[in-house]
């Protein structure tokens, strides 16, 4: 049994993370923000760039030895054996388009493995936080995932059908689960909130779905990559509430359904 994380550590990333989420309100239906197109497709802009060097700035000053990941500056290594994860703004493209549902991610990893998670959605003034051992938070008080036992009354939502292929795609619509798009991180805070029972992103980085590594455990959940594995940063992601998991990775994959 790893130890629990720090209560400190957990406060410092949840005071951070909101700082960054008043930031990108600033800019958050503006009518003069500039758009930049990545070598990847994908949009930026100034409030993610700004996003990302205010919490580095506020990790450096706290913890200089720490390591930093993020989508969009270079790596800082590090000497202390600890991590930090950022994505500034997780859904750029509902950020651009003033949609609420975007919000700021942070995660840290120790020599334990995940030790931190936080997801803050600063226009719908949610925040989900978790620290491994300590529970996870919602808004401050304890949360959990649902109870719901059988698929044809699960609710399973998904960041796009961009990576989805089409068998995947009527696989989960003949499981009997309702198909919905509630995406980016604010998918995963549903699941962990208890408000549907699946998120799943066949293709993601890591990035986008690090802090769930924490969050939805603590939450009470499951969360694995497609193909079952726990180290999200092989690209994919399904989230559950747990009694689901094994059915909703047997939809996606193919196989039998266990019940």
């Amino acid at each position: 049994m790893n130890p629990p994380a720090s209560k400190a550590d957990l406060e410092f990333a949840e005071a951070v993370i909101r700082e960054a989420g008043e930031f990108t309100l600033s800019h958050f239906g503006s009518m003069e923000l500039q758009i930049i197109t990545k070598s990847d497709g994908s949009p930026v802009t100034v409030a993610d760039h700004g996003a990302e060097t205010l919490i580095r700035e506020r990790i450096a000053e706290a913890f200089p030895d720490d390591g930093i990941h993020g989508e969009e500056h270079d790596d800082v290594a590090g000497t202390s054996g600890r991590r930090w994860i950022i994505d500034p703004i997780d859904g750029t493209q509902a950020f651009t388009r003033g949609v609420p549902t975007y919000s700021n991610l942070l995660y840290l990893e120790d020599e334990f493995g995940p030790s931190i998670g936080v997801i803050n959605l600063p226009a719908l003034g949610e925040l989900v936080a978790a620290g491994r051992g300590l529970g996870c938070l919602f808004n401050d008080l304890p949360c959990s995932v649902s109870t719901e036992t059988t698929l044809d009354r699960a609710v399973m939502s998904c960041s796009g059908f961009d990576f989805w292929d089409p068998d995947m795609l009527m696989r989960v619509r003949e499981s009997g689960m309702a198909m919905r798009t509630w995406g980016d991180g604010y998918g995963y805070v549903l699941v962990a909130t208890g408000r549907i029972e699946a998120m799943v992103d066949p293709v993601v980085q890591f990035w986008d779905v690090a802090p769930c590594q924490v969050i939805i455990p603590e939450a009470g959940g499951t969360v694995t990559t497609v193909s079952g594995d726990p180290n999200l940063a092989l690209g994919s992601a399904v989230a559950t509430n747990g009694l689901l998991h094994a059915d909703v990775r047997s939809v996606i994959a193919g196989n039998s359904v266990t019940r």
